[in-house]
């Protein structure tokens, strides 16, 4: 069976370690690989070759940084099949919905390829007196990426294309749950001419986080996955004097009002609720109903609709499936325990996931497409982010009780309101406590040049991942005041007749 190994220094580089964990195929529920989980000195080494690479890549022009993420774009779009059918294997996710994500990822890339623009900082003449004052936007130096397995390959690209086309160097440590998608984004640097050493991969567990969080030479840490660990990330790195950016849980709600078009609401929530099997920060997990009729309507035209669903694997010869697999049999058996204690504390379960099987798969990591009503605020399943194809309603009598309700809860990522009147959605915007909020959007992620990120406890740190953001996190500012004495300026000179040119 292959052992996916480190990335360190431009070259894939063997393990020492004893460690190994399985890497399963999700539809299959069997293992197609393993990975080793790196001793403490190897990410260390790791560490040691992105330092050395730093200042020679620190000092690389902008131009030159930028047109090497043109190429890795360009590669990036060339393999984009080979990629999404990788990511499909290893986490289970639909084909198109990988696909999708590459996309969003490369517009990441693409938003980083405007670094000469974004990193040139500012310039004011005559601050006083024959006084000018200028600022750099620098780079830090090392700088590390914990990525969960939801999106192995977007939330890396959220990271490191920034991070590179600032002039730092980048340490990543993948989810060990499917690991191999970095390996290949490491190699399409290469092939785009990055140097080696600016990017490295490292595989491992805690062993390997603690590491990067404390090590003197890393200067920041950017984290996405559950909140617990993101609490953990961001102390033990601030402790260490690092940046750092980590984003942690959701329990993303949408708002029905009475006036919203019911049809193109349920097919909204059903794609935002189910797609990905739920294992999106962004998914819709809450659907607060205002009123009774919207509730029942809500309730009905989604039973249709699961009804309808296609479950199975990622990959498929004919039609593509709606619905894949979870990541792992633990993350199956969490996921149905949250499901068995909405049924114990009184939510009326409508659609039941739990038994689910896909006949052609049994042995596959597969919940079914779940369905709460008359779920209310002190139940686990509200409270709780439960990362899975469960969607609970909740029944709200007005529209002021809906929003309270999203603003009473301990996250705040996303959000979204189902309506047609304007005025409405303008209030809902400003007045709602979420870091991201769609109007008629049912997954409001911003564009790569905006930022992402929420509220409350699903983010720790000052700063959101890419957009204006991410260039700022990656650099440090300095600002220069300078005044020059009055000199004898030469009348005479030799001048050059070709066109210059710069990078």
């Amino acid at each position: 069976m292959d052992i996916v190994q480190n990335y360190i220094g431009g070259a894939i580089t063997a393990s020492l370690s004893e460690r190994i964990a399985p890497i399963f195929n999700p539809a299959q529920g069997e293992p197609i690989r393993q990975v080793f989980l790196s001793t403490a000195d190897e990410v260390r080494q790791a560490i040691a070759v992105a330092h050395a690479a730093f200042p020679a890549w620190s000092h690389t022009p902008p131009l030159r940084r930028a047109r090497i993420l043109f190429q890795f774009k360009a590669l990036l779009e060339t393999k984009r099949d080979e990629l999404a059918r990788l990511i499909s294997e290893e986490h289970g996710k639909v084909f198109s919905d990988a696909q999708g994500e590459l996309t969003r990822g490369i517009e990441v890339v693409e938003f980083a390829c405007g670094i000469t623009h974004l990193q040139k900082g500012e310039h004011s003449a005559n601050v006083g007196t024959g006084v000018d004052c200028h600022s750099l936007m620098q780079p830090l130096g090392v700088c590390t990426g914990i990525t969960p397995f939801n999106f192995p390959a977007m939330v890396p690209m959220w990271m490191f294309p920034i991070a590179l086309a600032t002039g730092n160097t980048f340490v990543l440590k993948p989810s060990e749950k499917n690991p191999s998608l970095a390996l290949r984004l490491a190699q399409l640097l290469q092939e785009a001419g990055l140097p080696d050493g600016v990017f490295n991969v490292v595989n491992g567990d805690k062993e390997a986080v603690d590491v990067l969080l404390t090590d003197e030479r890393v200067q920041a840490v950017s984290f996405v996955g559950s909140t617990p660990i993101a609490e953990y990330i961001y102390s033990v790195a601030s402790a260490h004097g690092k940046r750092c950016q980590a984003l942690g849980g959701a329990k993303n709600h949408c708002i029905v009002m009475p006036d919203a078009d019911i049809e193109q609401t349920l097919s909204a929530i059903m794609g935002a609720a189910y797609g990905a099997a739920g294992e999106r920060c962004m998914a819709l997990s809450v659907a607060v109903a205002v009123g009774d009729e919207v509730a029942d309507n809500l309730v009905s035209g989604i039973k249709n609709r699961i009804a309808q669903m296609r479950v199975g694997p990622g990959i498929t010869e004919g039609r593509e499936n709606d619905m894949g697999p979870v990541i792992s049999a633990q993350h199956r058996a969490k996921i149905i325990e949250y499901i068995d204690q909405g049924v114990e504390q009184g939510a009326t379960l409508c659609i039941d996931g739990r038994n689910f099987t896909v006949p052609t798969h049994k042995q596959g990591f597969f919940v079914g497409p779940t369905l709460f009503d008359r779920v209310t605020p002190e139940m686990s399943i509200y409270q709780e982010e439960i990362f899975g194809p469960v969607l609970c309603i909740v029944r709200a009598p007005d529209y002021r009780t809906a929003v309270t309700l999203i603003n009473r809860h301990q996250y705040g990522n996303g959000t979204a309101i189902f309506t047609r009147d304007g005025d409405t959605a303008r209030q809902f915007s400003e007045e709602v406590q979420a870091g991201m909020v769609g109007i008629n959007v049912p997954i409001p992620v911003p564009m790569a040049f905006h930022s992402f990120g929420g509220w409350k406890r699903s983010i720790f740190g000052p700063l959101n991942v890419h957009g204006n953001d991410g260039v700022r996190f990656y650099t440090r500012m300095k600002t220069i005041t300078s005044r020059w004495p009055t000199s004898v300026r030469l009348e005479q000179h030799t001048g050059s007749f070709t066109m210059p040119t710069m990078g």
